[in-house]
């Protein structure tokens, strides 16, 4: 049972920021974060105010039933009312859980997604570049706009490895699901016998770093410059515009020479380098929180493969939450997609709400 004082502050809130609101003394600045927080208890608030009236409409229904003078019509009424009001209130009390849940304050950050062509060579580096086009079709969707940060193409046209940053509204919360290890199943172009393959690729999903966020000191880097390679070993320009930062406390590396400047290039490998190591350190808090993070959905471990895509059967299989849909081309085009999220996000709550009971 949800303590009522929880329920109460949720309403008094709201009371108050409607004050606030339409006092006309609030700098614009706050207005906006004021109104978003408004709009976000707005969206609970008529289950709140439901919850904390169960009690008297309760009663009184009791009331109804156990007057001797009410008939018999309206004592049947009476215990069919307060049967539909208990669902009701269990339903309310569902949703109150799940709002009431503990906020990930990195849910309404932007994201950096890696793209990392896994086992299976050339085929592995095919089904990284699907993945992405996958990504950028659900982007497009959702009106989230995609900058490539680092490319890294292979001799079959694919992608050794793609990095890039998606900029847009509560992005993180979306695509933290995608962390982990994705298998595919397909015959492959230049297979002759028909045999099916498996390669995998690996999806890691990083909250954008701000510098409020984690405070990196210069003197905590190395930054090596050096001249940017092409292929076969040519030199792609004669300045040493290729940037290499290590970051001395947690030894993590960025190399960046996409870029013919050498303050660009520096630019990305730093908002590369401060996503990581911020994960790093989340990854680190929330070992410390849970013991059993294995069971968790949202666990973002690189190494647990999370999805197989097999083609010759048109299916796509999430592991963790044992879901098949026989629908591999819509999810591919981005289509149905959010049906596969929405399943992996309810999970999750469910797990969370466990941890609460």
């Amino acid at each position: 049972m949800i303590p009522k004082e929880k329920v109460e502050a949720i309403v008094s809130k709201h009371t108050a920021l409607e004050k606030e609101l339409s006092s006309g003394n609030i700098e614009p600045k706050k207005f906006a974060e004021k109104s978003k927080e408004y709009a976000d208890l707005g969206n609970i608030i008529k289950t709140a105010i439901s919850f904390l009236n169960f009690d008297k409409q309760k009663k009184d229904l009791e009331n109804i039933i156990n007057d001797k003078h009410s008939d018999k019509e309206m004592i049947n009424l009476a215990k069919k009312e307060i049967i539909e009001l208990v669902n009701q209130n269990n339903d309310n009390e569902n949703k109150l859980k799940i709002y009431l849940l503990p906020k990930d304050l990195d849910d309404k950050k932007n994201a950096i997604v890696e793209i990392r062509a896994g086992t299976g060579g050339l085929e592995a580096t095919l089904f990284c570049a699907d993945l992405f086009k996958m990504y950028e079709k659900v982007c497009s969707k959702k009106k989230w706009k995609i900058d490539i940060i680092n490319l890294s193409k292979s001799e079959a046209g694919g992608y050794k490895e793609i990095i890039f940053s998606v900029t847009g509204d509560n992005i993180y919360s979306y695509l933290k699901y995608e962390s982990g290890v994705h298998r595919v199943q397909r015959v492959p172009d230049t297979e002759t016998q028909g045999r099916v393959h498996t390669s995998a690729a690996t999806v890691a999903v990083l909250p954008e770093a701000e510098e409020l966020d984690i405070k990196i000191k210069d003197s905590e880097l190395r930054i090596d410059v050096f001249r940017a390679g092409g292929p076969g070993g040519q030199s792609v320009n004669t300045t040493d515009s290729a940037v290499r930062i290590t970051h001395l406390p947690t030894g993590v590396v960025v190399s960046q020479q996409d870029e013919k400047s050498q303050h660009k290039n520096k630019a990305k490998a730093l908002k590369i380098l401060r996503a990581r190591v911020y994960e790093a350190e989340r990854q680190k808090k929330n070992q410390e929180r849970s013991e059993n993070r294995k069971s968790q959905i949202g666990s973002g471990d690189r190494s647990e493969r999370i999805r197989t895509y097999n083609f010759p059967q048109g299916r796509v299989t999430d592991h963790r939450i044992n879901l098949t849909l026989h629908k591999l081309d819509e999810f591919l085009s981005g289509e149905i997609h959010q049906e596969m999220n929405e399943s992996l996000r309810l999970k999750d709550q469910n797990l969370k709400l466990q941890e609460l009971a």
